[in-house]
């Protein structure tokens, strides 16, 4: 489709800005904007600023920025065309029809999402009509039932080389096709595609929007590997993504239950939880952390109780302390995973057993006493040590005192030798921060390069007064003839800068208006990142006609320095002319 920027105006003044971030993230009024913590990388303060008066949003922290489309191509991995098609279908509007159909990457997304939906069927048919039944005894001795099977879409791969290659070629899909959606191979031995997927239970993973986005799969004889998920593909990232979050995302509960499997997910849903998910195959990941961050202000641990599973925990905790949602953890005695527990115990006995989930600090704490005698003197500081780093690591105070009482009282402790030795934890690593973000601020500023306008190092002082100017013509497009008089686009000097600048006159001119939307499709996403700062870091700063007026005067008193470095008597002449005519 073909950007048609009428329309496009109209889909976004039907989704603001504020209110579409803020049905992501739990957005927090400030004077004239809205903070929250960045949904893109861990922070414990927010820096994700956003504007409703520019209808955008930017990352001070790390350099994210745009308006709601490339909010929503950030947010839902997809192409611009895409994010379009989803604010579209949100607020109810139809996209004008164009010839054009977008670009090759969005073409093949579209393709692979297409593949996936007719897979899926595929196998749940191979399981509920197909002629080998091993797959849906398989799910009947796990004791599903037929309406959670058709819920969750499961299915059965066979056991055969090629069974569901030859169907998506018949449906005209293309061996490049079929291999980029991880549903093919291609053997070496003869050229010949064959199945992924084979002899196995199949678990389609739906991503927020309702695309199947890949598969996971239970082998069902004793082939290696067990499970084999669908790898990374134009729609599909494991670490970025949670089974059954399309579920939970709309439990009335602001609380997760995060499980290690698909069939744990399962039996939690089945028996009466919907706010169950589990990773794909791998530990959580600080992207899975934010994604349940934005939808849970707590969560259940419920991994398996063998050393992986409590090893697991350990890191889980600490991804969703990073991103400020806190963690209880489950307990199962006579079990090793949710599914064992509910079969063995009931749906009732697992309720009561959340209910009592204790919080993730006393976890951590009672692991403290693992592998060490605490009735010898060595034991008893190695404990010290141990229960300090825990409690050093509680971020609220209030709640690290009342740790340090009961900790102090159930070992016999002295309170006041424990608070100590924890300060001091605390002053070591909040130095150890400070080298550390100073180190970051450096690498940033000094060793970093400038990757989107390179020549921003060379002409600092020029570069600022391009973007002071910019800022002022995307501040106040009305006076868009009086600044073309004074500061035409050639005397810009760096090329990044001269063609955000030439864009955005070019647009007001045909627009009689700025928005960031116009220069979508002329800019990559991490471009208008940085449009979207250039105009954040001025919001609160005072452009005025004179300080316009000095950049202009910057840029036409700049001097261009030859390579060799060597500038020539008429050379020296013609600049001391130019400077004087100024």
């Amino acid at each position: 489709m073909a950007q048609n920027d009428e329309f496009l105006m109209a889909l976004k003044a039907v989704n603001p800005v504020e209110s579409v971030i803020d049905s992501y993230v739990q957005l927090k009024k400030q004077g004239r904007v809205f903070v929250c913590n960045c949904p893109f990388h861990s922070e414990n303060t927010p820096s994700f600023t956003v504007f409703p008066n520019t209808q955008s949003f930017y990352c001070f922290g790390c350099q994210t920025g745009g308006d709601v489309f490339n909010f929503i191509m950030k947010a839902e991995n997809l192409e611009f065309m895409e994010a379009v098609r989803l604010l579209a279908d949100r607020s109810g509007m139809e996209i004008p029809e164009t010839n054009n159909q977008g670009s090759e990457k969005a073409k093949l997304r579209t393709r692979i999402y297409e593949m996936n939906r007719l897979t899926a069927n595929f196998f749940y048919l191979n399981l509920i009509k197909g002629h080998n039944k091993s797959g849906l005894q398989y799910f009947k001795d796990r004791c599903l039932t037929p309406q959670i099977i058709k819920k969750y879409g499961l299915g059965y791969a066979s056991n055969s080389w090629d069974e569901l290659c030859r169907m998506l070629t018949s449906k005209g899909y293309s061996e490049y096709e079929i291999t980029q959606a991880w549903l093919g191979g291609t053997s070496q031995k003869t050229g010949r595609l064959f199945d992924l997927f084979r002899n196995r239970v199949m678990f389609p993973i739906v991503d927020l929007s309702g695309n199947v986005i890949g598969f996971g799969g239970r082998v069902l004889d004793d082939s290696k590997p067990k499970y084999l998920n669908t790898g990374t593909t134009p729609v599909f990232d494991k670490g970025s993504n949670l089974f059954s979050m399309n579920f939970a995302k709309n439990s009335s509960s602001r609380q997760i239950i995060l499980c290690e499997g698909y069939m744990d997910v399962i039996a939690v849903h089945q028996a009466g939880l919907e706010n169950a998910v589990a990773t794909l195959g791998t530990a959580i990941t600080p992207n899975q952390a934010r994604l349940v961050s934005h939808y849970a202000d707590e969560v259940i641990i419920a991994y398996d109780s063998d050393s992986a599973g409590q090893s697991a925990t350990r890191k889980a905790i600490s991804h969703f302390t990073d991103v400020g949602v806190k963690t209880r953890i489950l307990r199962m005695e006579g079990a090793k995973d949710p599914d064992e527990y509910i079969k063995k115990f009931g749906a009732q006995r697992f309720r009561i057993l959340i209910e009592k989930s204790r919080d993730a600090n006393n976890f951590l704490l009672d692991r403290c006493e693992n592998d060490i005698d605490i009735n010898t003197e060595s034991g008893k500081v190695e404990l010290l040590k141990r229960v300090s780093n825990v409690l050093a690591d509680i971020p609220s105070s209030l709640e690290r005192e009342v740790y340090i009482s009961r900790t102090a009282g159930k070992y016999n402790f002295p309170a006041d030798v424990l608070k100590l030795h924890i300060d001091n934890i605390l002053r070591k690593n909040k130095n150890t921060e400070r080298k550390k973000e100073n180190r970051t601020i450096y690498t940033q500023t000094v060793m970093a390069k400038d990757e989107i306008n390179p020549e921003a190092e060379i002409f600092r002082k020029e570069s600022k007064a391009e973007e002071e100017i910019i800022s002022f013509l995307m501040r106040f497009p009305e006076e868009i003839g009086k600044i073309i008089e004074k500061a035409p686009a050639d005397i810009f000097v760096t090329p990044f800068n001269k063609r955000v600048y030439s864009a955005i006159l070019s647009n007001i001119a045909e627009h009689g208006e700025f928005s960031l939307t116009f220069l979508n499709s002329q800019f990559s996403a991490d471009e208008i990142s940085r449009i979207s700062g250039i105009s954040a870091k001025k919001q609160n700063m005072s452009l005025t006609r004179k300080s316009f007026d000095d950049c202009v005067s910057v840029l036409k008193n700049h001097v261009e320095i030859p390579k060799d470095g060597i500038i020539s008597d008429d050379e020296l002449k013609n600049m001391l002319k130019k400077k004087v005519n100024k």
